[in-house]
């Protein structure tokens, strides 16, 4: 028995020590790499008691780590990883007259505040991560956010924690007053050493005087830097009159001194109802910081800027570039100005006041107001930030070094001028961005860290920036905590003296150095341990795909910085990442997936695809297509999948399997000589097991006729208004749905031409036979470019949206014109009748009441990310008298083959139960659900038992 069976059998909890796990927590959101012993999951507080006591046992070090989303390299190190982010997410007792919460370490910060929401009540730190951040990691960090201005910092808040000692004995930490601490001191256990040793730490006034001296100056209400000492100087056990309270150092401390389980918030009111966002504009960064000062006389809830760079990187993001439509010119820089107000009348007052005001000192030239959903964009564009800067292709990226320093408000303008001066004399840029309002910008310089001059620079940077931020009494850390980025700097800015009391601090809760050691005290070299080896070569990789806009199929993974919006739970909304949502697995991310193709294809050695570390992480990768939007770094796990499995087929051969669904046209085409044979073979459960199918799944019938058996088009192509493309999916299974678009479109007075194609090439694709795919791809437009230029109109999403993503990168050179060419005029039917519906082409009158009906869309994982399921509304809308409804799912769990697999058949079902299967199930009426997906209404139609629509079909029958 090894000592991980050891320890498994010990815990309720999972251990996981294979080397593909160890890889994958190597990293985490910094730019630090570091091979973990393994991985241990605790289901329970009494795990994490046992794992403590196994760890002093076996004389190893615990890494506590939440989402992984630090970017100081907090969770990197070479111990034993204890992962609370998959069952520690309870949220507890609610006392609402006395405003405050226990949760669990893994609770998700935003989905908390939904749970509060009805109470009218929320936990106000919010940092850009919160949709996935977890609170235990905010406490870890003493994280801020966008509104700290008015919210604080999380140790603000932050009221009594559980959890226990690097010993393994529980504790307790919370307001004290002068008996209780009495009674502390006399423990006779770690916990009361503890008390005793702060209280001398800090007993004289002399002492005090040290840290207060030597500490960030107390007006900056952001500052990381060491343990918070400074916050007890003034509590009841020195004289003063604040509570004597250990959760003051825990937090920010990093999981250095305990390791938390349970965390009692301090909540506060939500924000008054009527909110807006003043997005003020200005020719040159200075004039942005002077008009920041300027707007905090204003009483904002928050003031965040973001510079041209980061403007730049949404120009063609395929989402965020609708979220800056508010920019007016080509400004240096936009702050970001929130108010929240009781009345429309006093927010309106408030915005014309400010901006006379700015006006008069000559600051500014564009002051729009932003209100409703468009709020939320703007503030998406500012969260995304992070991904968006890693976007740039290439091996030179902002790099997180010195993003982190903070000094007061009324010095940023000065200090940003010094700063941009140093970065100048060593031949760097810096992008700016974050929070104006309480003197933290977030400065990322471009740095290549895979080689020698980029590598000099992190270091030098980071020294010079240190003496400046000392110079001003900052910190330099505002909220991104110490880890080991800064640790080395501490000593440098605080003292000598004062560092050896944070030492002191460190021994006297951790006196084996168990507890995440080198973070914040003893820390090893700030450049040591790099994500990347010095000269690292990235191997070149001849692809089926064409990887050139990022530099290759490596840096296509590489593109993934580690920030985990993949990680987000379902009731965060969108669609990526699945599997994830469903699993809380690690290894089930988008990010797990680029770090193992980083790790195991591009580190060094032979370049060999086929190996089971890369199959593990990609098994239930569904193809969903979510990160090309949601990841702000447009990370294309689709691709990168697709591209993997083709390489393994070319290296390993196919399996039966793959071949079944990847030749899925080639098949039913065969079968259409024997539809009703074939419909009962493939029912039969010795036909299920032989294709790896699940014997729950029904799969889809064969139409007794396939769509081109008797079809004759009424218009020839040059004479037509537009072409109809009918795909694989909708010609063999579905022909109903051709025929209803064809009858929909002619009764809007459309002439339509049906072209015969090949198949869109989808399950070719999705299965990695990506040599046949290119040859239905470049047939295709060989085809299409011989017919007249046409907007061509597609059925099945994952189909005509093909012809806009995946054929760009398969056809061939002399075709890649007319495949650009050609996705500028393919569309959906949704977008298609939308734009016709702005032209004013189409009326709502055109079309017969909905007596009042509400109908329910899900959308497409593919048309969320390619398209908008906006559009689909949009349509709906032609129908008089009804209502529409999003269904707040992401991926339906079928995703194709997906489903049908026998190994993925409960994944696929656990997806679907996430938000799209109860939901339907409280549908009253369930006759208007509309799906456009083939597969998505296959999936409803076995996990629920209702049938759901094409938007053809539910909009014919209404139709003129």
């Amino acid at each position: 028995m090894n000592i991980w069976e050891e320890l498994s059998g010990k815990i309720e909890g999972e251990v996981q020590a294979e080397d593909y796990i160890r890889r994958i927590y190597a990293t985490d959101a910094s730019v630090y790499r570091e091979l973990p012993k393994a991985v241990v999951f605790p289901k329970n507080n009494s795990d994490v008691q046992q794992i403590i006591k196994f760890a002093n046992e076996q004389q190893l070090s615990l890494i506590p780590r939440a989402a992984g989303t630090s970017l100081a390299g907090q969770v990197v190190g070479d111990g034993l990883v204890l992962d609370i982010s998959k069952h520690f997410h309870k949220i507890g007792e609610l006392n609402k007259a006395e405003h405050s919460i226990w949760v669990q370490a893994g609770v998700v910060r935003d989905s908390l505040n939904q749970y509060l929401a009805p109470h009218q009540l929320l936990f106000g730190p919010e940092t850009s991560t919160s949709n996935r951040c977890m609170i235990a990691g905010m406490v870890g960090n003493n994280s801020c956010g966008s509104r700290s201005l008015v919210y604080g910092s999380t140790r603000d808040h932050l009221l009594e924690l559980k959890g226990f000692l690097s010993d393994g004995s529980p504790v307790h930490f919370k307001d004290l007053n002068k008996a209780e601490i009495e009674e502390k001191l006399r423990l006779d256990n770690l916990e009361g050493e503890i008390y005793r040793g702060v209280i001398s730490l800090l007993k004289s006034e002399e002492d005090r005087k040290l840290i207060l001296n030597n500490y960030p100056h107390p007006d900056i209400p952001r500052r990381n830097t060491g343990y918070a000492l400074d916050l007890l100087c003034n509590s009841i056990a020195f004289g003063g009159d604040e509570p004597f309270n250990i959760c003051k150092l825990i937090a920010g401390s990093e999981g250095t001194l305990a390791l938390i389980t349970d965390i009692k918030l301090n909540l506060v009111p939500t924000a008054p109802e009527h909110k807006g966002l003043v997005c003020l504009q200005f020719n040159s960064l200075h004039d942005c910081l002077l008009a920041n000062t300027a707007c905090l006389q204003f009483e904002p809830l928050a003031c965040e800027l973001i510079d041209h760079y980061i403007l730049e990187c949404t120009i063609d993001h395929p989402t965020f570039k609708k979220y800056a439509s508010f920019v007016e010119g080509k400004p240096a820089a936009v702050l970001v100005v929130e108010f929240a107000e009781k009345s429309a009348e006093a927010l309106m007052q408030k915005h014309e006041a400010l901006c006379e005001h700015l006006k008069k000192k000559g600051l500014g030239y564009a002051y729009p107001m932003l209100t409703g959903n468009q709020m939320n964009e703007v503030w998406e564009l500012r969260k995304a930030g992070l991904g968006l800067l890693s976007n740039i292709p290439g091996d030179a990226k902002p790099v997180a070094v010195i993003e982190d320093t903070a000094v007061r408000a009324i010095d940023l303008p000065q200090y940003i001028q010094d700063f941009n001066a140093i970065l100048k004399q060593h031949d760097l840029y810096c992008v700016h961005y974050a929070h104006a309002a309480t003197g933290e910008l977030h400065l990322r310089p471009i740095l290549n860290l895979k080689e020698k001059e980029g590598r000099e620079k992190f270091r030098i940077i980071a020294e010079e920036i240190a003496k400046l931020v000392k110079q001003y009494n900052g910190s330099l850390s505002g909220e991104h905590g110490d880890g080991r980025l800064r640790a080395e700097f501490i000593e440098f800015m605080i003292g000598s003296d004062a560092y050896a009391k944070n030492i002191s601090v460190k021994q006297l809760f951790d006196p084996k150095n168990l507890l995440n050691p080198g973070k914040i005290v003893h820390a090893p070299k700030m450049d040591e341990d790099l994500r990347y080896d010095e000269g690292m070569q990235v191997p070149e990789i001849e692809t089926a795909l064409n990887f050139e806009s990022t530099g290759g199929f490596i840096r296509s993974a590489e593109m993934c910085n580690g920030s985990a919006d993949c990680k987000k739970p379902a009731e965060a909304g969108g669609t990526m990442c699945p599997s994830f949502m469903a699993t809380r697995e690690e290894r089930d991310s988008t990010r797990a997936r680029a770090n193992i193709l980083r790790e195991m294809i591009g580190r060094g050695g032979e370049v060999k695809f086929d190996q089971q570390e890369v199959k593990e992480v990609l098994k239930f990768c569904l193809s969903c297509k979510a990160c090309k939007s949601e990841c702000p770094s447009n990370v294309d796990m689709a691709k990168l999948k697709a591209e993997t499995d083709y390489q393994i087929i070319k290296e390993s051969g196919a399996s039966l399997q793959q071949k079944q669904f990847g030749f899925f046209a080639k098949n039913y085409k065969r079968a259409t000589k024997f539809p009703r044979l074939f419909n009962w073979m493939i029912q039969l459960s010795i036909t299920k097991k032989l294709s790896g199918i699940h014997p729950k799944r029904s799969l889809p019938q064969l139409a007794k006729k396939e769509f081109f058996k008797g079809f004759k088009n009424m218009h020839e192509a040059e004479n037509c208004d537009v072409f109809l493309y009918v795909d694989e999916f909708t010609r063999y299974l579905e022909p109903e749905i051709a025929f209803d678009c064809l009858r929909l479109l002619e009764k809007l007075g459309y002439k339509v031409y049906v072209p015969l194609l090949e198949e869109s090439g989808r399950s070719l694709i999705s299965k990695g036979f990506l040599k046949h795919a290119k040859e239905v791809c470049n047939k295709n437009l060989n085809s299409l470019s011989k017919l007249a230029k046409k907007p061509i109109i597609g059925i099945e999403p994952s189909a005509i949206l093909s012809f806009r993503d995946e054929y760009l990168d398969l056809a061939d050179a002399s075709l890649v014109e007319f495949s650009k060419a050609l996705a500028d005029r393919t569309f959906l039917l949704d977008e298609f009748l939308s734009a016709e519906i702005e032209s004013g082409r189409l009326k709502r009158g055109q079309f017969k009441s909905g007596q009042q009906s509400t109908v329910y869309i899900h959308g497409h994982c593919h048309q969320k990310t390619l398209s908008n399921v906006g559009f689909t509304q949009t349509s709906l809308n032609l129908i008089p008298e009804i209502k529409i409804e999003k269904i707040p799912s992401g991926c339906c769990g079928m995703a194709g083959s997906f489903g049908f697999q026998s190994q993925n058949y409960f994944l696929s079902q656990q997806i679907g139960e996430l938000v799209l299967f109860p939901k339907i199930r409280k549908i009253p009426t369930k006759k208007n659900i509309v799906a456009s997906g083939t597969s998505c209404r296959h999936q409803i139609k076995e996990g629920t038992g209702v049938r759901s629509y094409h938007l053809a079909s539910y909009l014919l029958r209404f139709s003129p």
